[in-house]
């Protein structure tokens, strides 16, 4: 597969996978999961590689969920809501290599989903975490509620999706939701130092342990895949529409005239 919105780069046997639409604060659309998903597999099963990276290009954001310009009613790929989400976070699960999510600004709506689902994140001072899901009429009723929850405990969890606020890095790390918080200009040589670490160990008992800390979360992928199926109902409805506009449109939403 060619690749347009994901950068892909193999060193000492560490594969970075690089969302490339700094542009766009490195949302995804439907291809940039498309590709997503290719590099996870590639990376995955190559046992020349111990530990994968996913980060964002530029210094502004790591991720920040969909790409709304790509979003009427569905966005533009495959899929239950035009997304293969649950695909990607699944084999963000799957593959048998440790995933470090490095995070050097906004990790926010279903960026912050990503970085939470990756074995560990490793943090800029100035990364922010957070959703937005209800501000733009949306949900991850999944992963990124359940798991999210596992994480930082539920009624930070609840707190996270009821009032969409925005998280330091010291906050995230306070909370779990991050495992390290290093200055900004030394973020590389601190995912470096851990991928050396988890390099020196063995391969086969970082895999089965992997195995073992999903087999207690694995419920949460029939969650997900129910919760999707309500979404694709929700995202065809005005309230849910009317978030996307007025993202759009860089306004306040006025869901409640919209509720049934």
């Amino acid at each position: 597969m060619s690749y347009e919105d994901i950068l892909f780069a193999v060193a000492d046997g560490v594969a970075t996978i690089t969302i490339n639409r700094p542009q766009v604060m490195n949302a995804f659309r439907g291809r940039t999961c498309e590709e997503l998903i290719d590099a996870f597999n590639r990376a995955g099963w190559d046992k020349a590689i111990g530990v994968i990276v996913l980060t964002g290009a530029g210094d502004k954001a790591f991720c920040t969920g969909g790409d709304q310009s790509a979003h009427e009613g569905q966005y533009d790929g495959r899929g239950l809501i035009g997304l293969p989400i649950e695909e990607l976070q699944s084999i963000i699960r799957e593959v048998p290599k440790p995933v470090i999510a490095r995070v050097q600004g906004y990790a926010i709506g279903g960026g912050n989903v990503l970085a939470t689902l990756c074995d560990l994140t490793i943090a800029s001072e100035r990364a922010q975490f957070g959703q937005v899901g209800p501000k733009v009429g949306s949900v991850d009723p999944g992963f990124g509620t359940a798991y999210l929850a596992r994480a930082v405990g539920e009624k930070k969890a609840r707190e996270i999706w009821y009032l969409c606020r925005r998280y330091s890095a010291a906050e995230a790390l306070a909370m779990g939701l991050v495992n390290a918080v290093v200055p900004h200009d030394q973020l590389d040589a601190e995912v470096a130092r851990w991928c050396a670490e988890i390099m020196e160990k063995s391969p086969t008992a970082i895999a089965i342990a992997k195995r073992s800390f999903n087999a207690d979360t694995d419920a949460i992928r029939g969650i997900s895949g129910m919760g999707m199926q309500a979404l694709t109902l929700y995202y065809a409805s005005a309230e849910s529409k009317e978030g996307v506009r007025a993202f759009n449109e860089k306004r306040k939403p006025e869901f409640r005239k919209y509720q049934k």
